[in-house]
This record gives structure tokens, C-alpha cells and sequence, in this order.
């Protein structure tokens, strides 16, 4: 176990519930960690509220508010570290990471995609597309995968799955709250392994060390 808390730089797009999952985790010391800062490519998004009622300093870095993507970049860069983040967790951030951010956190960097990857992954997907999807194709099974992040997107190492059923009634909104309530468990317990310095990379698979 890591004598001192595991400090996460949490970015977010949205409304932040996995943001609030991992919060109420740590409230109820289940997580040995905490959330140094949250950032924000969206100004108003409902995630940046939830941090400042928990007192979590929170920024909003919209991407029109530089004048170049590499200046962007750099701005979310310079806040991570400037909050002495351990561990960057991506919740619902919708941009695809610079290089330079990747090569800066490399194997400290999590994510969390609404399947099970490989399947139904990739650019531009994400959210109810992702459920459509799935839908769409007609799989029976669906889920949640946590992976370390590399520069290509949901290609990293995966970290943990959980499988969710899906139902003949399902709809996207249907499925996609069965997948949530099992990304707010899983993304804490991959985070929890990770202070606990129990996480192994070994090529593209991620070894989970005993207790």
C-alpha cells in the first residue's frame, strides 16, 4: 500500500458521474486516493461543479481559449502537473490526447470505454453510440473496460472488464445504465490497484499482482 494518498488529475467533457463514483470512494475510504484536480475542455460542464461542492480545485481549459492546439496542450499538461498528479483518469473526456501529454504520464494515464474492447471502440466512438452499436450488431453480451491509455485511442492495455447482458428490450438509454452503475465499481477498484502498486504491464497485457 502507498503511504500517501495516489493524487489523480481527473478530466472530464460531461456531467461527471464516474468523477462522482470515484469521489464517493474515496469519501467512504475505499480508494487510497484523491482527486487533486479536475479539468475540463467544456466550461460549463456539470462535472467541474460537482468537484468545487467537494472542494476540489477545479479548471475549465476550453480548447478556444488558445490560440494553437499545441498551446492547448500544454495548458492541460502544466495544470496536471502543477497539482503533482500521480495518475491521470480520463471520465467522459471527449479529445484525444496530445503526444506530448501521453509521453509525460506513459503508464499513468487510465480510461474508461462503455464496452467490451475491442469491440465497439475507436474514434468517434463513445456515449449512446457506442450501446447502438452494440445494439446494432446484435451481441449478447456488452460492457466496460478500463485500459491504460497509449496515442492511438482504446488501444491501450486492459486493466479490468466487467460483462453487462443485454436484454432483447434493451434500448441505447437502457443498456447504457446497466454499463454505468458497472463503471462506477470497476474504474475505483482499477484505480485501487494501481496505489496498491499492484498493476504489472507485460507487453499488452496487464498482470494483476496478489494482495
Amino acid at each position: 500500500m502507498r503511504k500517501k494518498a495516489l493524487r489523480l488529475g481527473v478530466l472530464v467533457s460531461g456531467r461527471g458521474s464516474n468523477l462522482q463514483a470515484i469521489m464517493d470512494h474515496v469519501q467512504r475510504g475505499e480508494l487510497d486516493a484523491q482527486v487533486a484536480v479536475v479539468l475540463s475542455d467544456v466550461r460549463d460542464a456539470y462535472a467541474l461543479e460537482r468537484a468545487r461542492r467537494a472542494g476540489i480545485p477545479a479548471i475549465a481549459v476550453p480548447r478556444e481559449d488558445y490560440p494553437t492546439k499545441a498551446a492547448f496542450n500544454r495548458a492541460l499538461l502544466d495544470h496536471l502537473r502543477g497539482h503533482n498528479a500521480d495518475l491521470v483518469i480520463l471520465a467522459g473526456y471527449l479529445r484525444i490526447l496530445s503526444d506530448e501529454l501521453v509521453d509525460a504520464f506513459q503508464g499513468r494515464i487510465m480510461n474508461i470505454h462503455p464496452s467490451l474492447i475491442p469491440a465497439f471502440c475507436g474514434k468517434g466512438m463513445h456515449g449512446l453510440r457506442v450501446h447502438q452499436a452494440a445494439l446494432d450488431y446484435g451481441v449478447k453480451i456488452s460492457g466496460v473496460t478500463v485500459h491504460f491509455v497509449e496515442k492511438d485511442v482504446d488501444t491501450g492495455p486492459i486493466i479490468l472488464q466487467r460483462a453487462v447482458p443485454v436484454e432483447d428490450d434493451d434500448t441505447a438509454e437502457t443498456l447504457a445504465e446497466r454499463v454505468l452503475f458497472q463503471e462506477h465499481q470497476v474504474y475505483s477498484e482499477a484505480i485501487q490497484l494501481f496505489a496498491e502498486g499492484r498493476l504489472k504491464v507485460e507487453g499488452r497485457r496487464v498482470r494483476i499482482l496478489p494482495a
